[in-house]
């Protein structure tokens, strides 16, 4: 009677042990790729924001020539006004607000789109070397967005599957370890845009 007693403690204890180890690493794992994210994510409002920085040096610069389009400029600085208010927290990193936030960027990326169409129109201004770095400038930040922006998927990706496997997926229930929103490509990007310049 006495061995079947010990058994059943040995078993319920190896049991408790195994239980132990796989909670432990299982939630352990779960914090160092959440960390990564939450890292990842700030990368990416770290080259947004050196963005915003960028966009004031840019509309001073343009509204010193004369008859500048003023709609266009005002069109930009609205734009950044609405992307500075857009912030996400690291805690709710959720697809929504994600869509949120990349709505507010991409009304900016519109605007400056649409500003450097208009300042084909203005030869002197092209010709502008502060003019021609912030330009430089702006590409190069924009390349870095797309950089630091696949990276943050490439850890979302990485972090959701792993929540997502067995047995991963019961403590990730258990601690609230929720899946992460993704980046999502514009609707078209896949086709090149069509540029018409018109005849007026």
């Amino acid at each position: 009677m006495k061995s079947k007693t010990w058994i059943t403690i040995g078993i319920v204890v190896l049991v408790a042990v195994i239980l132990y180890i796989s909670i432990k690493g299982s939630y352990n794992k779960m914090v160092q790729k959440d960390e990564a994210v939450t890292s990842q994510w700030a990368n990416v409002e770290n080259v947004y924001q050196r963005r915003l920085d960028l966009i004031p040096n840019l509309v001073n610069t343009v509204k010193g020539y004369a008859n500048f389009e003023q709609q266009t400029l005002t069109q930009v600085v609205e734009a950044r006004a609405h992307a500075t208010q857009v912030k996400v927290s690291p805690e709710n990193l959720n697809q929504e607000s994600i869509q949120q936030f990349q709505a507010a960027q991409n009304e900016l990326s519109g605007a400056l789109s649409r500003l450097m169409v208009v300042v084909e129109q203005y030869p002197e201004l092209k010709a502008n070397q502060s003019f021609l770095d912030l330009q430089a400038q702006l590409e190069g930040t924009e390349n870095r967005i797309a950089i630091e922006r696949n990276k943050f998927n490439e850890v979302v990706r990485d972090y959701n599957t792993y929540i997502r496997r067995f047995p991963s997926n019961i403590w990730a229930a258990l601690f609230n370890f929720d899946k992460r929103g993704y980046f999502e490509s514009e609707a078209g990007a896949e086709k090149a845009p069509k540029v018409d310049f018109g005849t007026n």
